[in-house]
């Protein structure tokens, strides 16, 4: 049975990917390399030889993006490395930028 008038209705859903954040390691003349590759691994779950490739580039650099998250998850890794590097005495830096 067919009711007259009949409104059929559209609906069109948007779905947009988060932004990411670039996390950028910035060198320092304090902590050591090898917390740095520590650091990579343990957090970012970088391979050793990628752990190892990035922690060289922030040393001759001064900088370099060690990885690419939506935004709750740069945060996080930004806090759990600034806590870690705290506890180890070491002025270790991180910053988060859009991109």
């Amino acid at each position: 049975m067919s009711v007259q008038g009949e409104i059929k209705e559209k609906t069109k859903i948007n779905i947009q990917e988060p932004k990411h954040y670039r996390v950028i390691m910035h060198n320092d003349d304090f902590t050591t390399m090898d917390f740095v590759v520590e650091i990579l691994i343990d957090i970012f779950h970088k391979e050793d030889a990628e752990a190892e490739r990035l922690m060289l580039l922030v040393h001759e650099s001064g900088k370099a993006v060690v990885g690419t998250y939506p935004y709750d998850i740069a945060v996080t890794k930004v806090q759990i490395s600034r806590e870690r590097a705290k506890q180890a005495g070491f002025p270790f830096r991180l910053t988060i930028e859009e991109g």
